[in-house]
Protein backbone atom coordinates (compact mmCIF):
# COMPACT_ATOMS: atom_id res chain seq x y z
CA UNK A 1 0.00 0.00 0.00
CA UNK A 2 1.32 3.42 -0.94
CA UNK A 3 1.77 6.13 1.67
CA UNK A 4 2.08 9.89 1.87
CA UNK A 5 5.73 10.90 1.89
CA UNK A 6 6.59 13.80 4.19
CA UNK A 7 7.23 16.64 3.83
CA UNK A 8 4.25 17.18 1.54
CA UNK A 9 5.37 20.78 0.78
CA UNK A 10 9.13 20.62 0.53
CA UNK A 11 11.46 23.53 1.22
CA UNK A 12 10.41 26.83 2.92
CA UNK A 13 6.70 26.20 3.59
CA UNK A 14 6.26 26.93 7.32
CA UNK A 15 3.26 27.55 9.59
CA UNK A 16 0.68 25.55 7.61
CA UNK A 17 -3.04 26.25 7.99
CA UNK A 18 -5.45 23.77 6.37
CA UNK A 19 -9.16 23.66 5.51
CA UNK A 20 -11.50 21.38 3.59
CA UNK A 21 -14.33 22.76 1.46
CA UNK A 22 -16.35 19.86 0.05
CA UNK A 23 -13.77 17.49 -1.43
CA UNK A 24 -11.09 20.17 -1.81
CA UNK A 25 -8.27 20.78 0.65
CA UNK A 26 -6.29 24.01 0.85
CA UNK A 27 -3.10 24.87 2.75
CA UNK A 28 -1.79 28.39 3.41
CA UNK A 29 1.84 28.93 4.45
CA UNK A 30 4.01 31.86 5.54
CA UNK A 31 6.08 33.86 3.05
CA UNK A 32 7.81 36.47 5.30
CA UNK A 33 9.64 39.10 3.18
CA UNK A 34 9.00 37.28 -0.11
CA UNK A 35 6.34 38.72 -2.44
CA UNK A 36 3.47 38.02 -3.22
CA UNK A 37 2.22 37.17 0.25
CA UNK A 38 0.94 33.77 1.52
CA UNK A 39 1.31 30.63 -0.59
CA UNK A 40 -1.82 28.57 -1.30
CA UNK A 41 -1.75 24.89 -2.26
CA UNK A 42 -4.69 22.68 -3.30
CA UNK A 43 -5.28 18.93 -3.09
CA UNK A 44 -8.15 16.46 -3.52
CA UNK A 45 -6.52 13.59 -1.61
CA UNK A 46 -3.98 15.05 0.90
CA UNK A 47 -1.29 13.28 -1.15
CA UNK A 48 -0.71 15.46 -4.23
CA UNK A 49 -0.49 19.24 -3.86
CA UNK A 50 -0.56 22.02 -6.44
CA UNK A 51 0.44 25.65 -5.96
CA UNK A 52 -2.59 27.75 -6.98
CA UNK A 53 -1.66 31.32 -6.06
CA UNK A 54 -1.16 34.05 -3.50
CA UNK A 55 -4.03 35.99 -1.86
CA UNK A 56 -1.88 39.08 -1.23
CA UNK A 57 -0.87 39.98 -4.78
CA UNK A 58 -1.50 43.73 -4.93
CA UNK A 59 0.60 46.52 -3.47
CA UNK A 60 -2.60 48.02 -2.01
CA UNK A 61 -2.90 44.83 0.05
CA UNK A 62 0.74 44.37 0.98
CA UNK A 63 3.69 46.76 1.08
CA UNK A 64 6.82 45.07 2.41
CA UNK A 65 9.31 47.76 1.50
CA UNK A 66 11.81 48.21 4.31
CA UNK A 67 10.97 45.12 6.36
CA UNK A 68 13.94 43.11 7.58
CA UNK A 69 14.92 39.51 6.80
CA UNK A 70 12.36 37.00 8.11
CA UNK A 71 9.88 39.76 8.90
CA UNK A 72 6.78 40.45 6.79
CA UNK A 73 4.03 37.79 6.54
CA UNK A 74 3.82 35.44 9.52
CA UNK A 75 1.55 32.46 10.21
CA UNK A 76 -1.54 32.92 8.04
CA UNK A 77 -4.73 31.20 9.20
CA UNK A 78 -7.15 30.09 6.47
CA UNK A 79 -10.80 29.36 7.37
CA UNK A 80 -14.12 29.01 5.53
CA UNK A 81 -17.67 29.82 6.62
CA UNK A 82 -20.95 30.09 4.71
CA UNK A 83 -19.42 30.58 1.26
CA UNK A 84 -16.63 32.94 2.32
CA UNK A 85 -12.90 32.24 2.63
CA UNK A 86 -11.22 34.11 5.49
CA UNK A 87 -7.49 34.69 5.82
CA UNK A 88 -5.93 36.36 8.86
CA UNK A 89 -2.21 36.99 9.09
CA UNK A 90 0.46 39.16 10.69
CA UNK A 91 2.66 41.72 8.94
CA UNK A 92 5.74 42.06 11.14
CA UNK A 93 7.34 45.46 10.63
CA UNK A 94 9.96 45.29 13.42
CA UNK A 95 11.07 42.25 15.36
CA UNK A 96 14.76 42.33 16.26
CA UNK A 97 14.21 44.91 18.96
CA UNK A 98 12.56 45.42 22.33
CA UNK A 99 9.10 46.44 21.09
CA UNK A 100 7.72 44.35 18.24
CA UNK A 101 5.37 45.82 15.62
CA UNK A 102 2.96 43.00 14.76
CA UNK A 103 0.05 44.21 12.63
CA UNK A 104 -2.79 41.72 12.16
CA UNK A 105 -5.12 41.84 9.15
CA UNK A 106 -8.03 40.02 7.53
CA UNK A 107 -8.81 39.49 3.84
CA UNK A 108 -11.78 37.58 2.40
CA UNK A 109 -12.83 36.05 -0.92
CA UNK A 110 -15.72 34.07 -2.39
CA UNK A 111 -13.29 32.15 -4.61
CA UNK A 112 -10.06 30.74 -3.16
CA UNK A 113 -8.25 31.89 -6.31
CA UNK A 114 -9.39 35.45 -5.73
CA UNK A 115 -9.76 38.26 -6.03
CA UNK A 116 -9.20 38.79 -2.31
CA UNK A 117 -10.43 41.89 -0.53
CA UNK A 118 -8.43 44.82 0.72
CA UNK A 119 -7.08 44.13 4.23
CA UNK A 120 -9.14 44.96 7.31
CA UNK A 121 -6.99 45.86 10.34
CA UNK A 122 -7.47 43.76 13.48
CA UNK A 123 -5.75 44.00 16.88
CA UNK A 124 -1.96 44.04 17.16
CA UNK A 125 -1.32 42.37 20.54
CA UNK A 126 0.97 39.78 18.98
CA UNK A 127 1.43 37.49 16.01
CA UNK A 128 -0.15 34.20 14.84
CA UNK A 129 -3.82 35.31 14.69
CA UNK A 130 -6.46 32.64 14.10
CA UNK A 131 -10.15 33.12 13.36
CA UNK A 132 -12.71 30.76 14.91
CA UNK A 133 -16.29 30.46 13.60
CA UNK A 134 -18.58 29.23 16.38
CA UNK A 135 -21.76 27.25 15.81
CA UNK A 136 -23.94 30.18 16.91
CA UNK A 137 -22.52 32.41 14.17
CA UNK A 138 -20.20 34.43 16.40
CA UNK A 139 -16.56 34.76 15.44
CA UNK A 140 -13.46 35.13 17.60
CA UNK A 141 -9.78 35.79 17.03
CA UNK A 142 -7.11 34.20 19.19
CA UNK A 143 -3.43 35.17 19.05
CA UNK A 144 -0.32 35.14 21.17
CA UNK A 145 0.86 38.27 22.99
CA UNK A 146 4.31 39.81 22.78
CA UNK A 147 5.73 41.35 25.96
CA UNK A 148 8.51 43.95 25.76
CA UNK A 149 8.86 44.32 29.53
CA UNK A 150 12.06 43.21 31.27
CA UNK A 151 11.46 40.75 32.75
CA UNK A 152 8.30 39.56 31.04
CA UNK A 153 5.19 39.21 33.17
CA UNK A 154 4.52 35.74 31.74
CA UNK A 155 6.54 33.36 29.60
CA UNK A 156 3.53 32.72 27.38
CA UNK A 157 0.21 34.41 26.86
CA UNK A 158 -2.77 33.96 24.51
CA UNK A 159 -5.68 36.41 24.12
CA UNK A 160 -9.17 36.11 22.68
CA UNK A 161 -11.43 38.82 21.27
CA UNK A 162 -14.68 38.75 19.32
CA UNK A 163 -14.77 39.77 15.66
CA UNK A 164 -17.67 41.57 13.98
CA UNK A 165 -17.92 40.22 10.38
CA UNK A 166 -20.35 42.94 9.30
CA UNK A 167 -18.18 45.88 10.34
CA UNK A 168 -15.01 43.84 9.73
CA UNK A 169 -13.39 44.87 13.00
CA UNK A 170 -12.69 43.62 16.50
CA UNK A 171 -15.28 44.22 19.19
CA UNK A 172 -15.74 43.74 22.94
CA UNK A 173 -13.15 43.00 25.61
CA UNK A 174 -9.74 41.42 25.09
CA UNK A 175 -9.23 38.58 27.55
CA UNK A 176 -6.34 36.31 28.42
CA UNK A 177 -7.24 32.67 27.92
CA UNK A 178 -3.76 31.33 28.65
CA UNK A 179 -1.00 32.53 30.97
CA UNK A 180 2.06 30.52 31.91
CA UNK A 181 5.25 31.05 33.84
CA UNK A 182 7.28 28.47 31.97
CA UNK A 183 5.58 27.13 28.82
CA UNK A 184 5.51 29.46 25.82
CA UNK A 185 2.65 28.94 23.36
CA UNK A 186 2.04 30.44 19.91
CA UNK A 187 0.25 29.57 16.66
CA UNK A 188 -3.06 28.96 18.46
CA UNK A 189 -6.21 27.62 16.80
CA UNK A 190 -9.63 27.04 18.36
CA UNK A 191 -12.06 24.41 17.10
CA UNK A 192 -15.17 22.81 18.54
CA UNK A 193 -16.10 19.14 18.88
CA UNK A 194 -18.80 17.39 20.90
CA UNK A 195 -19.40 20.33 23.21
CA UNK A 196 -15.72 21.04 23.88
CA UNK A 197 -13.69 24.03 22.74
CA UNK A 198 -10.16 22.87 21.91
CA UNK A 199 -7.18 25.22 22.00
CA UNK A 200 -4.50 23.78 19.73
CA UNK A 201 -1.15 25.60 20.08
CA UNK A 202 2.52 25.32 19.19
CA UNK A 203 4.94 25.23 22.10
CA UNK A 204 8.59 25.92 22.82
CA UNK A 205 9.64 28.12 19.93
CA UNK A 206 10.23 26.88 16.40
CA UNK A 207 13.57 25.08 16.67
CA UNK A 208 14.45 21.51 17.56
CA UNK A 209 12.58 21.80 20.87
CA UNK A 210 9.35 22.66 19.07
CA UNK A 211 6.11 20.82 19.83
CA UNK A 212 2.31 20.96 19.84
CA UNK A 213 -0.07 21.05 22.80
CA UNK A 214 -3.83 20.72 23.11
CA UNK A 215 -6.17 22.13 25.77
CA UNK A 216 -9.95 22.16 26.14
CA UNK A 217 -12.77 23.97 27.86
CA UNK A 218 -16.58 23.97 27.92
CA UNK A 219 -16.50 27.74 27.34
CA UNK A 220 -14.70 29.54 24.53
CA UNK A 221 -13.34 32.02 27.12
CA UNK A 222 -11.92 29.21 29.26
CA UNK A 223 -10.56 28.16 31.63
CA UNK A 224 -8.67 25.63 29.47
CA UNK A 225 -7.23 22.36 30.75
CA UNK A 226 -4.08 21.00 29.11
CA UNK A 227 -3.84 17.38 27.97
CA UNK A 228 -1.12 15.61 29.94
CA UNK A 229 -0.35 12.14 28.53
CA UNK A 230 0.81 10.01 31.46
CA UNK A 231 3.29 7.97 29.40
CA UNK A 232 4.98 10.91 27.70
CA UNK A 233 8.72 11.32 28.09
CA UNK A 234 9.28 14.80 29.49
CA UNK A 235 11.92 16.79 31.28
CA UNK A 236 11.31 19.35 33.98
CA UNK A 237 9.61 22.45 32.62
CA UNK A 238 8.75 20.92 29.24
CA UNK A 239 5.39 21.32 27.55
CA UNK A 240 3.03 18.35 27.26
CA UNK A 241 3.44 17.92 23.51
CA UNK A 242 1.24 15.54 21.54
CA UNK A 243 3.65 16.02 18.62
CA UNK A 244 7.36 16.83 18.89
CA UNK A 245 10.79 15.74 17.64
CA UNK A 246 12.80 16.97 20.62
CA UNK A 247 13.52 13.54 22.09
CA UNK A 248 14.10 11.94 18.69
CA UNK A 249 17.21 13.55 17.18
CA UNK A 250 17.75 10.66 14.76
CA UNK A 251 14.42 10.84 12.88
CA UNK A 252 14.04 12.49 9.48
CA UNK A 253 11.54 15.20 10.49
CA UNK A 254 12.79 17.63 13.12
CA UNK A 255 11.28 20.84 14.59
CA UNK A 256 7.77 19.32 14.47
CA UNK A 257 5.01 21.64 15.70
CA UNK A 258 2.72 24.52 14.69
CA UNK A 259 -0.19 22.27 13.70
CA UNK A 260 -3.62 22.74 12.22
CA UNK A 261 -6.39 20.13 11.86
CA UNK A 262 -8.69 18.91 9.12
CA UNK A 263 -11.40 16.23 8.99
CA UNK A 264 -11.98 14.22 5.82
CA UNK A 265 -15.47 13.46 4.44
CA UNK A 266 -15.07 9.97 5.92
CA UNK A 267 -14.46 11.30 9.42
CA UNK A 268 -10.69 10.76 9.43
CA UNK A 269 -8.54 13.41 11.11
CA UNK A 270 -5.19 14.75 9.94
CA UNK A 271 -2.84 17.40 11.28
CA UNK A 272 -0.50 19.44 9.12
CA UNK A 273 2.57 20.80 10.85
CA UNK A 274 5.88 22.45 10.14
CA UNK A 275 9.08 20.43 10.25
CA UNK A 276 12.68 20.59 9.08
CA UNK A 277 15.22 18.23 7.56
CA UNK A 278 18.69 18.92 8.98
CA UNK A 279 21.87 18.96 6.96
CA UNK A 280 25.07 17.33 8.17
CA UNK A 281 26.53 20.77 8.80
CA UNK A 282 26.56 22.50 12.19
CA UNK A 283 27.25 25.94 13.56
CA UNK A 284 30.67 26.42 15.14
CA UNK A 285 30.82 25.80 18.86
CA UNK A 286 31.59 29.46 19.48
CA UNK A 287 28.85 30.86 17.20
CA UNK A 288 27.09 33.96 18.53
CA UNK A 289 23.67 32.39 17.93
CA UNK A 290 22.81 28.72 18.34
CA UNK A 291 26.36 27.42 18.96
CA UNK A 292 26.79 23.86 17.68
CA UNK A 293 23.25 23.74 16.27
CA UNK A 294 22.42 21.68 13.19
CA UNK A 295 21.81 23.73 10.07
CA UNK A 296 18.61 23.58 8.02
CA UNK A 297 19.23 24.97 4.53
CA UNK A 298 15.77 24.04 3.25
CA UNK A 299 14.06 26.00 6.00
CA UNK A 300 10.89 24.81 7.69
CA UNK A 301 8.59 22.63 5.61
CA UNK A 302 5.04 21.24 5.80
CA UNK A 303 4.26 17.66 6.80
CA UNK A 304 1.06 15.76 7.64
CA UNK A 305 0.13 13.17 10.29
CA UNK A 306 -2.88 10.91 10.90
CA UNK A 307 -4.65 11.64 14.18
CA UNK A 308 -7.21 9.90 16.39
CA UNK A 309 -9.50 10.83 19.27
CA UNK A 310 -9.21 8.97 22.55
CA UNK A 311 -12.21 7.69 24.48
CA UNK A 312 -11.73 10.62 26.85
CA UNK A 313 -11.99 13.12 24.02
CA UNK A 314 -8.33 14.03 23.54
CA UNK A 315 -6.37 14.13 20.30
CA UNK A 316 -3.20 12.13 19.64
CA UNK A 317 -1.20 10.60 16.81
CA UNK A 318 -3.00 7.64 15.22
CA UNK A 319 0.11 5.43 15.38
CA UNK A 320 0.78 6.31 19.02
CA UNK A 321 3.71 8.10 20.57
CA UNK A 322 4.37 11.74 19.74
CA UNK A 323 7.13 11.70 17.11
CA UNK A 324 6.28 12.65 13.49
CA UNK A 325 6.32 9.94 10.82
CA UNK A 326 8.01 10.35 7.45
CA UNK A 327 5.52 7.95 5.83
CA UNK A 328 1.81 8.31 6.62
CA UNK A 329 -1.29 6.33 5.67
CA UNK A 330 -3.43 8.31 3.18
CA UNK A 331 -7.16 8.86 3.75
CA UNK A 332 -9.61 6.36 2.34
CA UNK A 333 -10.79 8.85 -0.28
CA UNK A 334 -7.32 8.80 -1.83
CA UNK A 335 -7.86 5.16 -2.83
CA UNK A 336 -11.26 5.54 -4.45
CA UNK A 337 -11.34 8.30 -7.07
CA UNK A 338 -13.58 6.29 -9.40
CA UNK A 339 -11.93 2.91 -8.81
CA UNK A 340 -13.68 -0.24 -7.73
CA UNK A 341 -13.36 -1.25 -4.09
CA UNK A 342 -9.92 -2.75 -3.47
CA UNK A 343 -8.45 -1.53 -6.76
CA UNK A 344 -5.47 0.77 -6.39
CA UNK A 345 -5.56 4.28 -7.81
CA UNK A 346 -2.09 4.64 -9.26
CA UNK A 347 -2.30 8.41 -9.08
CA UNK A 348 -3.28 8.60 -5.42
CA UNK A 349 -1.08 5.83 -4.02
CA UNK A 350 2.07 6.60 -5.96
CA UNK A 351 5.01 6.66 -3.60
CA UNK A 352 7.73 9.28 -3.88
CA UNK A 353 7.83 13.04 -3.94
CA UNK A 354 4.65 15.11 -4.17
CA UNK A 355 3.81 16.62 -7.55
CA UNK A 356 3.81 20.27 -6.42
CA UNK A 357 7.18 20.92 -8.10
CA UNK A 358 5.70 21.09 -11.61
CA UNK A 359 8.19 23.63 -12.94
CA UNK A 360 11.69 22.34 -13.72
CA UNK A 361 12.83 24.26 -16.77
CA UNK A 362 11.37 27.66 -17.61
CA UNK A 363 11.96 29.01 -21.12
CA UNK A 364 10.11 32.26 -20.38
CA UNK A 365 7.66 31.83 -23.25
CA UNK A 366 4.55 32.88 -21.32
CA UNK A 367 3.09 36.32 -20.76
CA UNK A 368 3.66 36.26 -16.98
CA UNK A 369 5.99 34.65 -14.50
CA UNK A 370 5.29 31.15 -13.22
CA UNK A 371 3.71 30.99 -9.76
CA UNK A 372 6.79 29.28 -8.35
CA UNK A 373 8.75 32.53 -8.43
CA UNK A 374 8.74 35.11 -5.69
CA UNK A 375 10.56 38.41 -5.40
CA UNK A 376 11.87 40.31 -2.40
CA UNK A 377 9.34 42.72 -0.82
CA UNK A 378 7.98 44.18 -4.08
CA UNK A 379 6.29 42.91 -7.25
CA UNK A 380 8.34 42.53 -10.41
CA UNK A 381 6.36 44.96 -12.60
CA UNK A 382 7.47 46.54 -15.89
CA UNK A 383 10.03 48.70 -14.06
CA UNK A 384 11.94 45.55 -13.12
CA UNK A 385 11.25 42.82 -15.70
CA UNK A 386 9.68 42.17 -19.10
CA UNK A 387 8.64 38.98 -20.88
CA UNK A 388 7.63 40.82 -24.05
CA UNK A 389 10.61 43.09 -24.82
CA UNK A 390 12.41 40.05 -26.23
CA UNK A 391 9.96 37.18 -26.71
CA UNK A 392 11.15 33.89 -25.23
CA UNK A 393 13.52 35.66 -22.84
CA UNK A 394 13.23 37.23 -19.41
CA UNK A 395 14.55 40.79 -19.47
CA UNK A 396 15.66 42.09 -16.08
CA UNK A 397 16.40 45.79 -15.59
CA UNK A 398 19.18 46.43 -13.10
CA UNK A 399 18.10 48.37 -10.03
CA UNK A 400 19.37 48.46 -6.44
CA UNK A 401 22.03 46.27 -4.86
CA UNK A 402 21.49 42.92 -3.17
CA UNK A 403 21.29 44.48 0.29
CA UNK A 404 18.32 46.64 -0.71
CA UNK A 405 15.07 46.28 1.21
CA UNK A 406 13.26 48.47 -1.30
CA UNK A 407 13.91 48.01 -5.03
CA UNK A 408 16.02 45.13 -6.22
CA UNK A 409 15.42 43.13 -9.39
CA UNK A 410 15.35 39.47 -8.36
CA UNK A 411 13.19 36.38 -8.80
CA UNK A 412 13.79 33.11 -6.98
CA UNK A 413 12.30 29.72 -6.23
CA UNK A 414 12.70 27.34 -3.34
CA UNK A 415 15.50 24.88 -2.82
CA UNK A 416 13.54 21.70 -2.01
CA UNK A 417 16.27 19.05 -1.67
CA UNK A 418 19.88 18.92 -0.53
CA UNK A 419 20.81 17.63 -4.01
CA UNK A 420 19.98 20.20 -6.65
CA UNK A 421 21.17 21.41 -10.06
CA UNK A 422 20.45 24.87 -11.46
CA UNK A 423 21.32 26.46 -14.80
CA UNK A 424 20.60 29.60 -16.78
CA UNK A 425 21.78 31.34 -19.95
CA UNK A 426 22.27 35.12 -19.92
CA UNK A 427 22.94 37.76 -22.58
CA UNK A 428 24.50 40.70 -20.75
CA UNK A 429 27.00 43.35 -21.84
CA UNK A 430 27.89 45.46 -18.79
CA UNK A 431 29.83 48.70 -19.28
CA UNK A 432 31.03 49.42 -15.74
CA UNK A 433 31.71 47.43 -12.58
CA UNK A 434 28.49 48.68 -11.00
CA UNK A 435 26.44 46.62 -13.48
CA UNK A 436 25.96 42.94 -12.58
CA UNK A 437 23.67 40.02 -13.46
CA UNK A 438 23.69 36.30 -12.80
CA UNK A 439 22.72 33.25 -10.80
CA UNK A 440 22.25 33.43 -7.04
CA UNK A 441 21.85 30.97 -4.17
CA UNK A 442 20.34 33.08 -1.40
CA UNK A 443 18.94 32.92 2.11
CA UNK A 444 18.43 36.65 2.68
CA UNK A 445 19.97 40.03 1.81
CA UNK A 446 22.93 39.35 4.11
CA UNK A 447 23.67 35.75 3.06
CA UNK A 448 24.18 34.48 -0.49
CA UNK A 449 26.49 33.05 -3.14
CA UNK A 450 26.34 35.07 -6.36
CA UNK A 451 27.90 33.99 -9.66
CA UNK A 452 27.64 37.08 -11.84
CA UNK A 453 28.84 38.83 -14.96
CA UNK A 454 30.21 42.34 -14.63
CA UNK A 455 32.84 44.67 -16.14
CA UNK A 456 36.27 45.54 -14.79
CA UNK A 457 38.42 48.46 -15.97
CA UNK A 458 41.43 46.18 -16.54
CA UNK A 459 39.79 42.89 -17.50
CA UNK A 460 36.72 44.07 -19.42
CA UNK A 461 33.63 41.86 -19.46
CA UNK A 462 34.22 39.29 -16.75
CA UNK A 463 32.72 36.79 -14.33
CA UNK A 464 33.26 36.34 -10.60
CA UNK A 465 31.75 34.63 -7.55
CA UNK A 466 30.74 36.72 -4.53
CA UNK A 467 30.07 35.28 -1.09
CA UNK A 468 28.15 37.22 1.56
CA UNK A 469 27.95 35.68 5.02
CA UNK A 470 26.28 37.85 7.63
CA UNK A 471 27.53 40.98 5.85
CA UNK A 472 31.06 39.67 5.48
CA UNK A 473 31.89 39.85 1.76
CA UNK A 474 34.60 38.05 -0.23
CA UNK A 475 35.22 37.16 -3.87
CA UNK A 476 35.92 33.45 -4.28
CA UNK A 477 37.45 33.76 -7.77
CA UNK A 478 39.40 36.38 -9.66
CA UNK A 479 37.74 38.55 -12.28
CA UNK A 480 37.86 36.11 -15.19
CA UNK A 481 37.55 37.60 -18.71
CA UNK A 482 34.60 36.76 -20.95
CA UNK A 483 34.28 37.31 -24.68
CA UNK A 484 31.99 40.23 -25.54
CA UNK A 485 28.86 39.50 -27.52
CA UNK A 486 28.50 35.89 -26.40
CA UNK A 487 25.74 34.38 -24.29
CA UNK A 488 27.02 32.85 -21.06
CA UNK A 489 25.66 29.76 -19.35
CA UNK A 490 25.81 29.77 -15.56
CA UNK A 491 25.41 26.56 -13.56
CA UNK A 492 25.23 25.32 -9.99
CA UNK A 493 25.37 21.92 -8.30
CA UNK A 494 24.45 21.49 -4.63
CA UNK A 495 25.38 18.22 -2.98
CA UNK A 496 24.44 18.23 0.67
CA UNK A 497 25.80 21.55 1.87
CA UNK A 498 28.55 21.71 -0.78
CA UNK A 499 27.97 24.06 -3.71
CA UNK A 500 29.96 24.22 -6.95
CA UNK A 501 29.28 26.93 -9.56
CA UNK A 502 30.06 26.63 -13.28
CA UNK A 503 30.17 28.83 -16.36
CA UNK A 504 30.73 28.60 -20.10
CA UNK A 505 29.45 29.82 -23.45
CA UNK A 506 26.21 28.74 -25.07
CA UNK A 507 28.09 26.75 -27.77
CA UNK A 508 30.91 25.45 -25.59
CA UNK A 509 33.42 28.15 -26.55
CA UNK A 510 36.97 28.15 -25.19
CA UNK A 511 36.27 27.49 -21.52
CA UNK A 512 37.39 23.89 -21.28
CA UNK A 513 35.43 20.83 -20.22
CA UNK A 514 35.93 20.44 -16.47
CA UNK A 515 32.20 20.03 -15.89
CA UNK A 516 29.12 19.53 -17.98
CA UNK A 517 25.68 20.51 -16.71
CA UNK A 518 24.10 21.73 -19.96
CA UNK A 519 21.24 19.78 -21.49
CA UNK A 520 19.88 19.41 -25.01
CA UNK A 521 16.65 21.39 -25.42
CA UNK A 522 15.09 20.65 -28.80
CA UNK A 523 11.95 21.79 -30.52
CA UNK A 524 12.13 25.52 -29.81
CA UNK A 525 9.94 27.71 -31.98
CA UNK A 526 12.32 30.65 -32.23
CA UNK A 527 15.47 30.55 -34.32
CA UNK A 528 18.64 30.23 -32.31
CA UNK A 529 16.90 28.66 -29.29
CA UNK A 530 18.08 25.08 -29.81
CA UNK A 531 20.70 24.34 -27.14
CA UNK A 532 23.64 22.07 -27.79
CA UNK A 533 24.64 21.29 -24.19
CA UNK A 534 27.54 23.65 -23.44
CA UNK A 535 30.73 22.49 -21.78
CA UNK A 536 31.06 24.33 -18.49
CA UNK A 537 34.09 24.87 -16.29
CA UNK A 538 34.22 25.44 -12.57
CA UNK A 539 33.68 28.95 -11.28
CA UNK A 540 35.66 29.24 -8.09
CA UNK A 541 36.12 26.51 -5.48
CA UNK A 542 33.53 24.20 -4.00
CA UNK A 543 31.89 26.16 -1.19
CA UNK A 544 30.33 25.05 2.07
CA UNK A 545 26.89 26.62 1.63
CA UNK A 546 25.62 25.48 5.02
CA UNK A 547 25.65 29.06 6.24
CA UNK A 548 22.54 29.62 4.08
CA UNK A 549 20.35 28.22 6.84
CA UNK A 550 17.92 29.13 9.60
CA UNK A 551 20.49 28.70 12.35
CA UNK A 552 23.49 30.41 10.76
CA UNK A 553 22.06 33.74 9.62
CA UNK A 554 22.56 36.69 11.94
CA UNK A 555 19.23 38.42 11.52
CA UNK A 556 16.71 36.20 9.74
CA UNK A 557 16.06 32.58 10.64
CA UNK A 558 12.51 31.76 9.50
CA UNK A 559 12.69 31.27 5.71
CA UNK A 560 14.92 28.98 3.58
CA UNK A 561 17.43 28.89 0.75
CA UNK A 562 16.28 30.11 -2.68
CA UNK A 563 17.82 29.77 -6.14
CA UNK A 564 17.29 32.78 -8.37
CA UNK A 565 18.18 35.24 -11.11
CA UNK A 566 18.96 38.89 -10.53
CA UNK A 567 20.36 42.06 -12.06
CA UNK A 568 21.81 45.22 -10.51
CA UNK A 569 22.76 48.57 -11.97
CA UNK A 570 24.14 50.85 -9.28
CA UNK A 571 24.63 53.68 -11.80
CA UNK A 572 20.88 54.26 -11.85
CA UNK A 573 20.58 53.84 -15.65
CA UNK A 574 18.79 50.46 -15.54
CA UNK A 575 21.11 48.37 -17.71
CA UNK A 576 19.26 45.18 -18.62
CA UNK A 577 20.21 41.50 -18.82
CA UNK A 578 18.29 38.91 -20.85
CA UNK A 579 17.87 35.33 -19.54
CA UNK A 580 17.02 32.59 -22.05
CA UNK A 581 16.03 29.88 -19.58
CA UNK A 582 16.21 28.93 -15.92
CA UNK A 583 16.28 25.32 -14.82
CA UNK A 584 16.14 24.05 -11.23
CA UNK A 585 16.16 20.29 -10.82
CA UNK A 586 15.94 18.57 -7.45
CA UNK A 587 17.97 15.38 -7.11
CA UNK A 588 16.65 12.82 -4.63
Amino acid sequence: MGKIHNPILRGFHPDPSIIRVGEDYYIATSTFEWWPGVRLHHSRDLVHWELIGYPLDRVSQLDLRGVGPSQGIWAPCLTYDKGIFYLVYTVVKSFYCNMYDTENYLVTAEDIRGPWSEPAPLNNFGFDPSLFHDEDGRKYMVSMVTDHRVPKKYAGRLVLQEFDPVQRKMMGPVRDIYRAEGIFLEGPHIFRREGWYYLFSADTGTGEGHGQTIQRSRNVWGPYEMYRPVDQKRQEGEAYSILTSRHHEDIALQKAGHCDLVETPDGEWYAVHLCGRPSEDRNPGDAERFPGARRYMLGRETAIQRMRWTKEGWLELAEGGNEPREWVEPPRCAWRDGKEEGQEDSKSVEEGLPKEEALIRDDFEGSCLHLEYQSLRIPMDERYISLSARPGWLRMYGRSGLASRFSQTLIARRMTEYYMDAETCVDFEPEVFKQMAGLILMYDTENYLYLHISHDEDVGKCITLLKAENKKYEYLMDYTPLEPGRDVVLGLKVRGTRAQFYYGYRDGGKNGNEGRTGTVQAGKAQAGKVQAGPELCKAGPEVNAGFLSDEACREGWFTGTMAGLCCQDLTGFGKHADFDWFEVRARV
